[in-house]
């Protein structure tokens, strides 16, 4: 009588629920304390937002407002949102570091969602984004900044901001996809961000600016994120610039995520 031995195969794994969320904040962690550990990466939202402050209201506060304070107050609130705009440039240029040094093909061996890379670095670094909102608002209220509405208000104009700057991130990190060198993704950007920040009325009103630059300044995103801001943390008119500062940030969601996704798998 012959005894043949049964092989027992192992059960199947049932795959865990929302891998690719688990998987993107994983990165997100990662990419967080790489930050964390390299402090001066954060100079650029927190030294340079200082700098542009003590410049322009120092320099122009009493040409254009006819006081600083006055200045101060029609100032902060875009540079807040020049600043983390600005912020969002540096997720593309680390991403197409990690890739050039070879950490994307480590990910590539590993059982997670092609694109968890790409939003786990964009979710870590929002830190970069609430660190240039806090010591923006630190810096100006020694200098005299004052919100006049009320604490909801301003926290709904700092969440705008952030959303906004996370939404256009998505377009760095397209560019951090295509360009074969971080300095390209840095020229890139500048060149892009220069006539979305200075094309408004972050430094003078746009009553002052000729038809076209005034026609420029009224369709350009980064002008409706400025006057929302204005609106939530001094008052006036928020409704009309609150809708459009969303309609932009889901457009770039929408248009840019995608694509940098598409771009990142053909790379990698």
């Amino acid at each position: 009588m012959t005894i043949t031995a049964e092989r027992v195969l192992p059960a199947p794994v049932a795959p865990r629920p929302f891998g690719l969320v688990r998987h993107s904040l994983a990165l997100a962690r990662r990419s967080l304390i790489k930050t964390l550990r390299s402090p001066e990466q954060l100079l650029d939202v927190t030294l340079q937002p200082v700098v542009f402050v003590v410049v322009f209201v120092y320099l122009l506060g009493g040409a254009v407002s006819g006081s600083t304070h006055d200045y101060l107050q029609l100032l902060l609130p875009a540079i807040m949102v020049q600043t983390t705009v600005f912020g969002g440039m540096a997720t593309g240029v680390n991403l197409n570091t990690d890739i050039r040094k070879g950490v994307f093909d480590r990910f590539r061996s590993l059982p997670i969602g092609r694109s968890a890379p790409l939003i786990g670095s964009v979710l870590g670094d929002l830190i970069r984004y609430v660190v240039a909102v806090v010591s923006l608002f630190a810096f100006g209220y020694v200098l005299g900044f004052r919100v006049e509405t009320d604490l909801l208000s301003a926290l709904a104009a700092c969440l705008l901001v952030i959303l906004f700057a996370f939404s256009l991130s998505w377009a760095f990190v397209l560019v951090g996809m295509l360009a074969r060198e971080p300095g390209a993704v840095q020229g890139i950007a500048f060149l892009a961000l220069f006539p979305l920040t200075f094309g408004t009325s972050m430094i003078a009103p746009a009553a002052t600016m000729p038809d076209w630059l005034r026609s420029w300044v009224a369709v350009n995103p980064v002008s409706h994120v400025m006057d929302a801001s204005r609106g939530l943390l001094l008052g006036g008119p928020v409704a009309g610039p609150v809708l459009w500062s969303l309609f932009w940030s889901a457009v770039f969601v929408l248009v840019f995520g995608p694509l940098a996704v598409r771009a990142y798998r053909r790379r990698t």
